[in-house]
């Protein structure tokens, strides 16, 4: 399979690829793993999802034209299964946003864990086993060789694989998340937490998603039919009940003095953000090595900042302006005071941990914050499940001028 290219142009070609597939294929045929890519297969295997998850999550491509995409070529009602997983992500997105004590939660409880698999030889020996796709059952130790050699796979292969994570192998959800955040590509905090979460019974309380062999084997195309998977998922619990933090949008920058404008790889599309003047100087930050205390994948770190940098060619051409790298270890403040300016606008930073790494830093630097409209329409509707947000949100996006 080859690895995605982190640039807008490689984006839109995808998303010009895929477009003619958003409707009936794409609702009838979405669930099936047909397995990787290989250069004999040209693509063909994946022909049925899109893969344009690396660009959205990175906002290469943002929502708001993927869904008019959809909409123009099929019409709403058509594209009705490829919209509602886009909006997926904008739910599980406003949904953090609003109960951010679960991503510090989940970190807390991640490097706990990591010291208990060095307390705890048996513990340690299954999550080596898992990670290393020794474990015997041939579809889970597929999926782990396919994730650590290309940095995808199948949404739906995705939950087989978290479900035999937590049910038959009895790992902590917490290592499987951050697993993945390792080696995605298209790892997002919001995404990929609350996945697991609803995988093990905890986003939905009670409801989890139990793996079986039937199931892997109608959706794989026979591929694998593994057996001694668990029988039942028993939903994990958890003390705590996470209080609802109603979203505060900001308000949209004023015109001002000059400033400059952070690039950073939660938003790599800066051509199209709302502003009133030009910047005077674009500054770039990738921050993908901090998802996980073990570090990220090669691809992961390429891809974050390969997407960055060309976000920072990008805006340098719209703007007229000139760019400079924020890196590790640099002052904000000493970058903005040799470019002898006092001001700073950046596109919105959500929970995670390019947030942890240097939310705080920004924020010191007086940043004033810039949302999306799409971001600003949807993500506040995600009070509770998903279908209330899939409901409201054509009335939501009417109000900024789309269409569903």
């Amino acid at each position: 399979m080859s690895h995605p290219q982190a640039t807008r142009a490689a984006a839109l070609s995808r998303l010009a690829d895929f477009t003619a597939n958003m409707g009936h294929n794409y609702a009838h045929k979405r669930n099936f793993d047909y397995g990787p890519d290989t250069d004999t297969q040209q693509d063909k295997w994946r022909d049925n999802v899109s893969r344009l998850s690396p660009y959205i999550r990175h906002k290469l491509l943002t929502e708001q034209e993927v869904i008019t995409s959809a909409v123009k070529a099929h019409g709403a009602q058509h594209a009705d299964k490829f919209i509602a997983e886009v909006l997926w992500r904008a739910y599980f997105k406003g949904w953090l946003e609003q109960r951010p004590e679960v991503w510090a939660d989940y970190v807390t409880n991640r490097d706990a864990k990591f010291k208990q698999l060095k307390a705890q030889g048996g513990l340690r020996k299954i999550y080596e086993q898992a990670t290393e796709g020794r474990t015997g059952i041939d579809a889970f130790d597929h999926w782990t060789k396919e994730l650590v050699e290309t940095g995808y796979f199948h949404n739906h292969a995705r939950m087989w694989f978290a479900s035999i994570w937590i049910f038959t192998l009895k790992l902590p959800w917490e290592l499987g998340a951050d697993f993945f955040l390792q080696h995605l590509i298209d790892g997002d905090a919001a995404s990929n937490t609350l996945s697991w979460r609803w995988v093990g019974g905890l986003h939905t309380k009670g409801k989890t998603y139990l793996a079986t062999k039937e199931n892997i084997a109608q959706f794989t195309d026979k591929r694998f039919a593994p057996v001694g998977l668990a029988a039942k998922a028993v939903p994990l619990e958890e003390d705590k009940n996470y209080k609802l933090r109603p979203l505060k949008i900001p308000l949209a920058p004023p015109a001002a003095a000059a400033f400059a404008l952070l690039v950073h790889e939660e938003d790599c599309h800066p051509e199209s953000l709302i502003l009133l003047q030009k910047p005077s100087l674009i500054i770039g930050v990738s921050g993908s090595e901090g998802k996980s205390p073990k570090g990220v994948s090669d691809k992961v770190s390429a891809f974050s900042k390969g997407a960055v940098t060309d976000a920072m060619a990008r805006a340098a051409d719209h703007f007229g302006c000139d760019t400079v790298i924020w890196n590790k270890g640099e002052k904000l403040r000493d970058i903005l005071a040799k470019a002898r300016l006092e001001r700073l606008l950046s596109p919105w930073l959500p929970v995670g941990a390019l947030k942890d790494a240097i939310g705080k830093e920004v924020s010191g630097n007086s940043a004033r914050w810039v949302m999306r409209d799409y971001d600003a329409a949807i993500w506040p509707l995600a009070t509770k499940g998903f279908f209330p947000v899939k409901k409201k949100a054509p009335d939501a996006l009417r109000a900024i001028g789309m269409e569903l």
